[in-house]
């Protein structure tokens, strides 16, 4: 009699059993997150990226292990996250130049930008700031569109195929105009030349000139944003000095590799949204010149979609490429 009420006890408890294991197998995420940076520490990617992963992973508990794996453009980094297994736990940080901009720029690629990944969510974006030397007789952009039918003007870059570089190339075609363009070796050397009078302009990011705007040794032209920025309240958007709907942002989102679990995604996209509404994390964003974003990840691939289309076609019409 005791073996057989034994037994049906057994039974009776291996639904809860089973269930018990099954939902400790399903529970995400069970380790650490493998984070993919396709840039150098301590640049903007970097920094947004360690941002929001350190605020998740304090709220959340998660551990998040950043790895950096700069290289070809960002194209490196995200080669290794398309490549990686499917279960949710190694995702990368996306952004125009690795995901729209790349594809149409090098003449092979590793991946598929718009296959290889499942958007996950939008992290920031901020706009680029045409500056030009304090000195500079262009205070507008209506004075850079006479200058520039009047002599050469040369446009500095952080680099062939940078957002800069092509955004800059945009607004030209917009303005039908033709700027000398000059690529340099990083953002520093850039601005040093524009600073030394061997450039007239530059389409920045930022944090790379914000501190010289502040200090009066450049002068912000106006900002590629769909409105005015926190960090630059008083320099208007191109869109709002003569030519409507004018926008090339530098944002940044979080993907993962195509295949992922939807369960997995969804976690992820919910964690990193409630850090982007932290006051703390908005405030962070707002000093560098950037906008905390979020949404869901159709959200994401929508937005993905219009980009890839918009940075191909301004590549194709720059002529730029590389190998």
């Amino acid at each position: 009699m005791n073996t057989h009420r034994i037994l049906r006890a057994a039974a009776a408890s291996l639904p809860l059993a089973l269930s018990a294991i099954a939902t400790a197998q399903t529970a995400y995420p069970a380790q650490p997150i493998r984070l993919v940076v396709p840039f150098p520490p301590a640049g903007g990617t970097d920094v947004l990226t360690r941002v929001v992963a350190n605020e998740v992973a304090q709220k959340e508990k998660w551990t998040f292990v950043i790895e950096n794996k700069p290289g070809a453009g960002g194209n490196i980094g995200l080669d290794a996250v398309a490549k990686a297994r499917k279960d949710g736990y190694t995702l990368g940080t996306g952004q125009t130049a690795n995901l729209a901009i790349n594809p149409s720029l090098y003449r092979k690629m590793p991946f598929d930008a718009t296959k290889d990944f499942a958007p996950v969510v939008l992290l920031a974006s901020q706009p680029l700031v045409l500056v030009v030397r304090a000195d500079s007789t262009i205070r507008t952009l209506a004075d850079l569109k006479e200058q520039a039918r009047a002599k050469d003007l040369t446009m500095a870059s952080a680099g062939t195929g940078t957002v800069g570089h092509i955004g800059g190339e945009m607004f030209a075609r917009r303005a039908a105009i033709r700027i000398m363009h000059v690529p340099y070796k990083g953002a520093g050397q850039a601005v040093t030349d524009l600073l030394g009078g061997q450039t007239d302009l530059y389409f920045a990011t930022p944090p790379s000139i914000l501190s010289m705007v502040r200090s009066r040794k450049l002068h912000a032209v106006a900002v590629t944003s769909q409105k005015r920025i926190d960090a630059l309240p008083d320099t208007p958007t191109v869109a709002e000095s003569g030519y409507p709907g004018f926008v090339a942002e530098d944002w940044k989102a979080i993907v993962a590799p195509a295949g992922t679990p939807a369960d997995a995604i969804a976690r992820i996209n919910q964690g990193m949204n409630t850090a982007l509404t932290r006051p703390d994390v908005v405030a962070r964003l707002k000093e560098e010149g950037s906008i905390a974003r979020g949404g869901t990840p159709a959200e994401l691939d929508a937005f993905l979609k219009v980009e890839h289309a918009r940075w191909s076609t301004a590549v194709r019409e720059s002529g730029a490429k590389l190998d």
